[in-house]
């Protein structure tokens, strides 16, 4: 078994500072928001209305990330040196926190999704992350759906002003003093019977959408 990395504190440091620069961009960005996102308490309990799995693209994750931050979820971060920075933050906004991927620690971090979502937690993922590729979906979103019961909703978010990185998803770093607007998509279920490849295909399609719509109503803006 894999050890987890442990933050230093140059990767609690960048946290802090990550922070504290995405609530400048919160404080200075104009969020329009489409669909419905029902948050559930982060105290835990049974399963209940609000309870999902959120999926959003990796490249999107710095400005989704924040903006769901305290909502009782439970989130899934790479197990990678670079992955500790995320890691850190996640904490530092009040996600609980799984450590793996979708090809490192792969089955143990879905084991851990679930026992999370047993204890009422809902959960997030980025379906093409760690590492690509980009806006390609993996079955662990669709798996844990089929396991838990829960269902999916995809997120989508559009910002006027930013940065993007040259990374093989072009990560996206918000800029302050601009326009926002996210979207989320209907709740999408999995059964037992379903087809892990096919729902994959059709996360895909809901996420791109859900990104559409929020390009469209940045656009409307």
């Amino acid at each position: 078994m894999t050890a987890t990395p442990q933050p230093t504190f140059a990767h609690r440091l960048a946290a802090l500072a990550g922070c504290a620069y995405m609530k400048l961009v919160e404080l200075t960005t104009s969020t329009r928001l489409s669909g419905e996102f029902i948050p559930r308490a982060p105290e835990g309990g049974a399963a209940g209305a609000g309870r999902a799995i959120y999926v959003l693209w990796h490249c999107q994750q710095v400005f989704l990330i924040y903006s769901h931050r305290g909502r009782g979820i439970a989130a899934l971060a790479s197990q990678s040196k670079d992955g500790e920075y995320v890691a850190c933050m996640l904490e530092r906004l009040g996600y609980h926190l799984v450590r793996g991927s979708t090809n490192k620690g792969a089955l143990r971090s879905l084991i851990q999704l679930i026992q999370c979502a047993r204890e009422g937690y809902s959960l997030a993922m980025t379906p093409d992350g760690p590492k690509g590729p980009a806006r390609k979906a993996q079955k662990g979103a669709v798996f844990l759906a089929q396991k838990t019961g829960l269902p999916i909703i995809a997120i989508g978010g559009a910002l006027s002003h930013k940065l993007l990185a040259r990374s093989w998803d072009r990560f996206q770093v918000p800029l302050p003093f601009g326009r926002g607007a996210i979207a989320y998509s209907a709740p999408f279920s999995v059964s037992k019977e379903d087809d892990l490849d096919a729902k994959a295909l059709e996360l895909e399609k809901m996420l791109d959408g859900a990104v559409l719509k929020a390009e469209e109503l940045l656009g409307a803006a």
